[in-house]
């Protein structure tokens, strides 16, 4: 695989802050062609060093005000394979990960208040075979999103 050198970096570091900014505005902070800040950025893609762009929605403007992680707990660890379909079935799942520690599984889940989210913990999650217990934290605030650090690679 190849490596991204400094510009790369600082392309990266650019479009991650915004990744709707001009190619022609990358270009001029980083004093290159604009050709260049596309065949750059074509070529992370390739390199699926960049795997991604879009938007970031506000949930909460969406009517979603309960954001909550919850540690779910298999009967078996190899079961993950045929929970994270199920998963995938509720819409208000934006994130799962396989994990170490005391959970198989850390989901997170938007909800539109309390009530929605009992409906979704207890009417689906804990439903899907294989599930044995939930343990729920519910985020009071998000203080900090972001991308990960692009200056310190190596």
């Amino acid at each position: 695989m190849e490596k991204i050198d400094k510009l790369d970096r600082k392309i990266l570091e650019i479009i991650s802050q915004n990744a709707r900014i001009p190619f022609k505005d990358v270009a001029e902070v980083c004093n290159v062609s604009r050709a260049a800040i596309h065949q750059r950025v074509q070529k992370m893609i390739e390199m699926k060093v960049i795997t991604g762009s879009g938007y970031h929605i506000n949930p909460s403007v969406l009517g979603f005000n309960t954001c909550t992680y919850i540690g779910v707990k298999l009967e078996r660890g190899s079961m993950y394979k045929d929970v994270v379909p199920e998963f995938e079935k509720i819409p208000e799942v934006v994130e799962c990960h396989f994990t170490t520690g005391p959970y198989t599984m850390l989901i997170k889940l938007y909800a539109r208040d309390n009530d929605h989210f009992m409906e979704l913990l207890n009417g689906r999650i804990q439903e899907i075979h294989g599930v044995i217990s939930t343990e729920t934290l519910i985020s009071l605030r998000q203080s900090i999103k972001r991308e990960i650090p692009v200056t310190t690679i190596s």
